[in-house]
């Protein structure tokens, strides 16, 4: 077992002998007598925990432990001070010292403890970095599949919001990605590192949802048996994420209302007034405008929750990402299933194309794994999809006319190949309007021509 790295620096012979002597059971102890031939082992070996003496000849321990914190992964720095020098060992730790112990009573079990305690809290800061990567990578903005030009106005659109604080009113029919994209928003912002909490108002009673959210005191209401933490105190310096908004009482809206503008509420049965530091996400795939013309939705929350409108479109109007995102799906489901299917026939991917999919993303995902479950070749076929798909009227949105791929068996990139021959073919080598039709921007269309090599077309 490897054992972590200590250094100890302290210009007194016996005291860094004797330091190396108790810990090196334990601990792999490197020795240095002054700040340079110090920070000569820092940048040499990769330290787990500096261990320093405040005094030292040419300068003092914390113009070295200010050097190694400026290190790629600084390690974990006590420093040690004399007996009766708290003042200075609190203008350390403000320094970025991560513990100190005074030298005069220094006991060896307890500078163990420290330097345990030291590598336990550095272990799980760098197990909740790895755990933030790893949700940037799957709910990144760079993992949300679409390369259609209304997709990347919306990914421009979250890359601009991310990094501020402003609420944010996310449109769209439902299946469309909204919770995905509320979650990239979060991902993008400077709150990453507290919690993303999601409400699914549509879920809930009003009187539950309104409990849920604000929390209430013992006895607020009928079966209020303790008190209970709301979903704005559970985001308190995060995010929190309210779906299907447009589906909330009015008494709650009044509520809501009044933490947009004030950032305060109650709990249910309280008359206390708490704060909240977080920042509101909305969701709907209801017209919210409709309903403050039918007096089912305050005016003045509307206004207030959609101070950046985003619109997610529709999978008919993004066509062009249909077969990017059929092929990720078929990935993902023949892993988890089991299955050795690979990809998909011309005809299948043709009915995929032009099926007007009325429920978004989330129907093609729900497609795909069927088709992936019941198919028994290496590529879905026609017949492994359902009678719906199958029956499509063969127009499809983009273009109004059937698209041909031919009859030899393609895999999706090759077939996206024929799509855009065929769009190029349709608007007669005009590349602006072929990306039109496809649903792609231009940029992508020129990237795709030059990986098809169809430059010259």
């Amino acid at each position: 077992m490897i054992k972590p790295m200590v250094l100890v620096v302290d210009d007194e012979k016996p005291t860094r002998e004797g330091l190396r002597a108790a810990l090196e059971e334990r601990y792999d102890v490197y020795l240095a007598d002054d700040v340079p031939s110090a920070i000569e082992l820092l940048e040499k070996e990769r330290f787990d925990v500096l261990l320093t003496d405040f005094r030292l000849p040419t300068d003092d321990g914390m113009k070295l432990i200010m050097r190694a914190k400026s290190l790629p992964k600084p390690p974990i720095c006590i420093l040690m001070t004399a007996y009766g020098s708290e003042e200075v060992a609190v203008d350390a730790m403000k320094r970025g010292a991560d513990d100190y112990i005074a030298k005069g009573r220094l006991q060896i079990d307890e500078l163990e403890m420290r330097i345990a305690r030291g590598l336990r809290h550095q272990k799980l800061e760098t197990e909740n970095e790895s755990l933030k990567q790893q949700l940037d990578k799957k709910f990144g903005i760079e993992n949300i599949i679409g390369e259609s030009l209304p997709m990347q106005r919306v990914f421009e659109m979250v890359r601009q919001v991310a990094p501020t604080r402003v609420t944010v009113l996310i449109q769209g029919e439902s299946g469309t990605g909204k919770e995905l994209i509320a979650k990239a928003i979060h991902q993008l912002s400077p709150r990453s590192r507290h919690r993303l909490v999601t409400v699914h108002c549509a879920a809930l009673s009003p009187t539950l949802l309104e409990s849920e959210l604000f929390g209430h005191e013992r006895g607020a209401f009928t079966g209020a048996h303790e008190r209970r933490i709301g979903r704005f105190e559970e985001a308190q310096g995060g995010t929190l994420f309210l779906d299907e908004i447009g589906e909330i009482d009015t008494a709650t809206q009044v509520k809501l209302l009044r933490f947009l503008g004030e950032r305060t509420f109650e709990r249910v049965g309280s008359n206390k007034t708490l704060t909240a530091d977080l920042r509101l996400i909305a969701a709907t795939n209801k017209s919210l405008e409709e309903a403050v013309k039918a007096g089912a939705f305050r005016e003045d929350l509307f206004f207030r929750l959609r101070v950046v409108e985003l619109w997610l479109p529709p999978l008919r109007e993004r066509v062009g990402d249909i077969p990017l995102l059929a092929h990720n799906f078929l990935k993902e489901f023949a892993r988890e299933h089991g299955k050795g299917v690979s990809g998909f026939t011309p005809e299948a991917v043709e009915a995929l194309m032009h099926y007007h999919w009325p429920g978004n993303v989330r129907e093609l995902q729900g497609e795909v794994e069927r088709a992936v479950v019941f198919s028994q070749k290496p590529k879905i076929e026609l017949n492994d999809l359902s009678l719906n798909v199958k029956a499509g009227n063969g127009l499809a949105p983009e273009t109004g006319s059937k698209m041909l791929l031919g009859p030899t068996d393609l895999t999706v990139q090759e077939a996206e190949k024929q799509l855009i021959i065929h769009a190029l073919k349709e608007a007669k080598g005009k590349r602006t309007l072929a990306a039109k039709k496809l649903g792609i921007s231009r940029r992508t269309l020129h990237r795709k021509l030059h990986v098809y090599h169809l430059e010259g077309f």
